[in-house]
């Protein structure tokens, strides 16, 4: 499932990957992948900040805001069966 382009609020620093693969096994959408001995981003869209990656990271590379953002909106909006609404001032459902 991929939530709206360009809204993660996931930031990684490849600088402080050591390469363990964590992240690669406790995402659920599959947000990362191994290349080089080293962890990459392989589709920003699909992270539905959760916050896994960044609580099992042991060396601080990732960081993700969880619960908020358009992610979160969309979730909670099927969750309730309201309208989803990121909280960025707009109506629109994609408004970020």
């Amino acid at each position: 499932m991929k939530y709206l382009k360009n809204t993660a609020t996931l930031i990684y620093r490849s600088e402080l990957c050591t390469g363990c693969g964590i992240c690669t096994e406790v995402c659920p959408h599959g947000v990362f992948r191994m290349k080089d001995k080293k962890a990459v981003i392989f589709d920003i869209d699909m992270c539905m900040e959760c916050g896994a990656c960044a609580m099992n990271c042991d060396f601080k590379a990732i960081e993700v805001s969880s619960g908020v953002g358009c992610a979160a909106a969309l979730l909670m909006g099927i969750v309730t069966g309201k309208e989803p609404g990121c909280g960025c001032g707009s109506n629109d459902a994609g408004c970020c």
